[in-house]
């Protein structure tokens, strides 16, 4: 039986973030669940959706990952003001902060490999 591939970390740490941050966003208060919890929860799903895309059209792989990244600058914004106006806590606030920038760095990598790619070097 032919070994199943194994899965980009960038792929496990977003689907980790998400795990963690949609039942986090469904307890947000009331006042905020239809509005700031559903776009951030949406807006992570979209990122999602982009880097998978960026593998599945390797013609439009720059453009989709350049998307991602300003999504991924959007998504911190939402994530600082979900702590401001407190609906989440300190310590939530700190972890998505490290996930966040974890997604980063494996994207800004990515990128860098697509561009070394299209350049036609090889490190």
């Amino acid at each position: 039986m032919k070994e199943p591939r194994p899965q980009s970390p960038l792929f496990v740490k977003t689907y980790d973030f998400l795990l963690w941050l949609i039942p986090l966003a469904l307890k947000f208060p009331k006042s905020q669940r239809f509005l700031l919890a559903e776009r951030l929860s949406t807006m992570v799903l979209d990122f999602y959706d982009l880097i998978l895309e960026a593998v599945m059209q390797p013609e439009r792989q720059a453009e989709r990952l350049d998307d991602a990244d300003r999504l991924l600058t959007k998504i911190r914004l939402y994530v600082r003001l979900s702590y401001d106006l407190r609906c989440i806590s300190l310590g939530q606030f700190e972890h998505a902060a490290r996930l966040m920038d974890e997604l980063g760095r494996l994207m800004g990598g990515w990128k860098r490999k697509h561009a070394r790619g299209e350049r036609g070097e090889t490190k």
